[in-house]
């Protein structure tokens, strides 16, 4: 299926060609949206590429074409592409031509027409693609963030988590990743819900977090299981944290995005892959040890592909809740798919071979950094 293209170009980032495909109604296994918050608030197209930092096209090498959401959960790639960022250094007299998605099906129905080479997104869409394809598309190739999603309520209704029982809580999507992770804290509280209808102890409502806050002002809903920077735009209007989900995962971290690939462009480019890859390396690295400067640098991402940057109150609780990191944190994906089988979303997926971390650890390697783990998903 061809790639839904808007029409009015607008220049932003300098010179980037975008993509803002609508929500594509796919065959439901474990979701239709991806792991992520806010998408783009504006449908503009450019027509040209970010710039190449100069010196030899590698592989030979034109462009190539990937893909993110407008979101702090990317923010590796809103940093780490960007003209003059790292990313974009360590691919020399090749291209990058950046395409910006508001959807996890979209991206994968990308992927899948050749249209986008790699892409970040999240860990449902992930697996829904993979399964989809019986494990011939993608594979994922790193991590990228960790963290980012919260149980945010309206203080006057909820004061405990024991009083969610019987009040409308938000989810961004059925089967997305917060839906099921907020379907299984719902099982594991030992109340009962229809995944399906979202009927049930608690009402799991359905709601695009572009106009969850909106939902929550108006007390249609009592508030909403999310990830940045809807969370902290919730709190903003007067809501409260009543659960970080971090809590809920060993270590505190659990895989809200990762990088992803198409399989034959990894088999014919594997140089323009890992240059890709060792940019993401050093774009980790940079956000880890400028946080500030890259908060800054990712509000003025947003703000040219959306239109708007985050104010302060928004981005600065919900940068500080999202930890970027090389490691795929892939025993956690395999989880989430337990968690998808368990609420009856996702018959049990052959995950195996998912993950293919060989380049990544070839460049952690190189760069004096531990190696991370396939978890028994793939090559590493």
């Amino acid at each position: 299926m061809p790639v839904d293209r808007t029409t009015h170009p607008r220049p932003a980032f300098s010179r980037r060609t975008r993509l803002f495909a609508a929500a594509a109604a796919l065959p439901l296994l474990i979701g239709a949206l991806g792991a992520c918050g806010y998408g783009s608030q504006k449908d503009d197209t450019g027509d040209k590429a970010v710039p190449a930092a100069g010196g030899k096209k590698i592989d030979g090498l034109d462009k190539v074409r990937i893909g993110y959401f407008a979101n702090l959960t990317h923010a590796t790639a809103l940093v780490g592409l960007r003209d003059g960022g790292l990313i974009q250094k360590e691919l020399g007299g090749t291209e990058i031509q950046p395409f910006v998605f508001n959807a996890g099906p979209s991206e994968i129905e990308a992927l899948n027409a050749n249209s986008i080479d790699i892409g970040w997104i999240g860990p449902s869409p992930s697996i829904n693609g993979y399964v989809k394809s019986h494990g011939k598309n993608l594979k994922i190739i790193a991590g990228s963030a960790s963290g980012g999603v919260k149980l945010v309520v309206n203080p006057k209704k909820i004061k405990t988590l024991d009083d969610v029982k019987g009040k409308k809580i938000a989810t961004p999507q059925l089967g997305n990743t917060q839906d099921v992770a907020f379907l299984n804290w719902i099982a594991e509280k030992g109340w009962k819900v229809d995944a399906q209808s979202g009927k049930g102890d608690v009402s799991v409502v359905r709601t695009d977090n572009k106009v969850t806050p909106d939902a929550y002002k108006s007390g249609a809903i009592d508030g909403a299981w999310v990830p940045e920077p809807t969370a902290s735009k919730l709190v903003a209007e007067g809501g409260k944290v009543l659960l970080d989900e971090s809590t809920l995962w060993p270590d505190k971290k659990f895989v809200i995005t990762n990088v992803i690939v198409r399989q034959d462009f990894l088999k014919k480019h594997p140089d323009v892959v890992e240059a890709v890859l060792r940019g993401s390396v050093n774009t980790n690295a940079y956000i880890k040890a400028n946080p500030d400067k890259a908060k800054s640098e990712a509000n003025a991402a947003l703000e040219a592909e959306t239109g708007k940057g985050l104010p302060a109150e928004v981005i600065d609780p919900a940068w500080k809740s999202i930890q970027v990191t090389d490691d795929p944190l892939a025993s956690t994906l395999d989880t989430e798919a337990e968690h998808a089988v368990k609420a009856g979303l996702l018959e049990k997926p052959d995950l195996n071979g998912i993950y293919d971390l060989t380049l990544l650890n070839k460049v952690l390697k190189a760069e004096g950094k531990p190696t991370v783990s396939a978890a028994g998903l793939g090559t590493q």
